[in-house]
């Protein structure tokens, strides 16, 4: 039962040392910090408040070393719902104070006193339940699921307001709770799994030790696992997760009982031996209650999903973008950060860190796509969270295509339940579009020249018929040194359909440190212009040239065709 890992977020370098000692206590944490303004952090920012709104929105902890105003500030457009926000902590840049700001019911404070002993500092704590009782009611520990918020804010307040209370069940933490304790008082706090109509004078605790265990088809299935556990007299909210077996692993049934349930989904390879896989587990003892492809199985204590079973393996395939930070797609950030295994080209691996200790990296040759591909298919098939790396979009000269293809050509079982997904990046063609302007605006044809998977001869008749047809060009893998000769003969084969002063747009590492943008023309165009690290686009004949008001020029091509005219 794990909780999530904290962003430690930052505005400069005089933050650096502070967040390096928070870092020490939360491993896998990673730095954040403002692109120009902090060297060494693990991760960079451009934009304070859209990284910190995603980061919230994401449910990652934060803990920014700055002024408490600019955080409520930053996040108070999102302030909607007290009881659905992760953890969010302000600390002084020197260290010297610790304000919990947000997430009283996800453990801020917890947090804030952690950072704080770390620190030698007391911790800020405002929270009237907790300065006076010395925990937070309303925040149970992990492995156990309060009731009924709204009853329990009225409790406490009872409480504040002076009554005593009475513990009913085990409640290991509040034990060193400074609670108002009397065997005879009117409030309770109940712990148990037994279901329970909610009472004003009662604070109801779900102990999460019940696991369910499906079987078998089960139509509208959890309607089914409620009137299972309703006959069985057991709260859904003490429900840790349910467990099938690995032949129903891609189930969409399941996952959405799962989801509704708000549960972990486990798989084992044999589900219906309910009883043997949670003693064997947790060494505790446990009683079953089975009935119409539902099992149901209580133990004595909370029970961790991480134990039992294991998860549906997951594969996504990412696009990086052309390279820079903030051009990478808020899921694929994600992703990364879930990721127990990466891999790809060393070189787009590099781009997609740093990574936490305790991810894998897995870095390979370019030219190994399909073995690449079918090792992330292992990995997966066995529960891991793995993503394969491309740069630009998957979809575009890149893994997704090779990853297909593997699960395609494998009768695996274990691979085709693999909840896989592709997630899209920027391409290098629209990265470099977008920095001349709109050059590939109307129709356009994206080639690669490398005819290492595909005939020479297809590629000059592609060309042939796409610069006919008057499309615009984006060419990708122009030229190598296995290559020199047929980005001038492409060039010949385009200039048979286009006039000489036709626009032709040359963007190099587009998106990364040192990249260049240079507006030329197909008669003004050589080869020793070019790497393999450019991207070539040439325009239609409607492409338009003119010039920036800060120098350079604007690259466009029209969405009319025909007369129409720009005078």
């Amino acid at each position: 039962m794990t909780r999530p890992v904290p962003a430690i977020v930052i505005l400069g370098n005089g933050s650096l040392a502070t967040a390096r000692k928070i870092q020490q206590l939360y491993p896998g944490a990673l730095i954040h910090g403002l692109a120009e303004r902090v060297d060494g952090a693990d991760r960079v920012y451009h934009e304070f408040g859209a990284t910190l709104r995603q980061l919230y929105q994401h449910d990652t902890p934060i803990i920014a070393l700055c002024a408490a105003g600019i955080v409520i500030r930053t996040l108070a457009p999102l302030l909607l719902e007290k009881g659905a926000e992760p953890p969010v902590l302000a600390v002084a840049e020197d260290g010297s104070a610790v304000v919990p700001l947000l997430g009283g019911l996800g453990g801020v404070n917890v947090l804030a006193r952690e950072i704080a002993d770390g620190l030698g500092v007391a911790a800020a704590i405002t929270t009237s339940g907790e300065l006076r009782f010395g925990t937070c009611l309303l925040n149970p520990p992990s492995g156990y699921a309060l009731g009924d918020l709204e009853l329990g804010k009225r409790f406490v307040s009872d409480l504040l307001a002076g009554e005593r209370v009475r513990i009913e069940g085990a409640a290991p933490w509040l034990d060193q709770a400074q609670l108002p304790q009397d065997p005879q008082a009117h409030l309770a706090i109940h712990i148990g799994s037994a279901e329970r109509e909610p009472a004003a004078n009662e604070l109801l605790i779900y102990p999460q030790n019940v696991l369910v265990a499906v079987s078998a088809d089960v139509a509208d299935l959890p309607i089914t696992i409620r009137d299972a556990l309703h006959q069985a007299k057991i709260a859904v909210q003490s429900v840790a997760c349910l467990l099938a077996s690995d032949q129903q692993m891609a189930s969409p049934v399941l996952r959405e009982a799962a989801l509704e349930l708000g549960v972990p989904l486990r798989f084992a390879a044999d589900a219906d031996s309910v009883g043997e896989l949670v003693r064997n587990a947790f060494g505790q003892p446990v009683s079953i209650r089975a009935d119409n492809g539902i099992a149901i199985a209580v133990a004595d204590q909370p029970l961790d999903p991480l134990l039992i079973g294991r998860p549906r393996g997951r594969l996504a395939v990412i696009g990086l973008g052309p390279g820079a930070a903030e051009l990478m797609v808020p899921a694929v950030k994600v992703e990364l950060a879930r990721a127990n295994d990466v891999l790809g080209y060393e070189t787009y691996i590099r781009m997609a860190g740093p990574f936490r200790a305790d991810q894998v990296l897995h870095c390979t040759d370019n030219r190994e796509e399909m073995q690449r591909a079918r090792h992330a298919f292992e990995l997966a098939a066995q529960g891991r969270s793995v993503v394969v790396v491309s740069s630009g979009d998957p979809g575009v000269f890149a893994m997704a295509a090779a990853v297909l293809e593997a699960l395609h050509e494998s009768s695996d079982s274990s691979w085709h339940s693999v909840d896989l997904e592709i997630l899209p990046g920027v391409s290098a063609s629209l990265a470099t579009a977008a920095q001349a302007g709109a050059p590939l605006g109307h129709d356009f044809c994206v080639m690669s020249l490398s005819d290492n998977l595909k005939p020479w001869t297809i590629i000059e008749k592609r060309l042939d018929l796409a610069a006919q047809a008057d499309l615009a060009l984006a060419l990708y893998n122009p030229i190598s040194r296995s290559r020199p000769w047929q980005l001038g003969r492409a060039l010949e084969i385009v200039g048979q359909h286009r006039t000489a002063e036709t626009p032709v747009v040359l963007g190099r590492d587009i998106g990364r440190p040192g990249q260049t943008l240079r507006v030329t023309t197909l008669g003004a165009l050589t080869p020793e212009q070019v790497d393999m690290r450019t991207m070539v686009l040439i325009g239609s004949s409607t492409t338009c040239v003119f010039p920036r008001a800060e120098g350079g020029e604007w690259v466009y091509t029209p969405r009319w065709y025909g007369e129409k005219s720009v005078s």
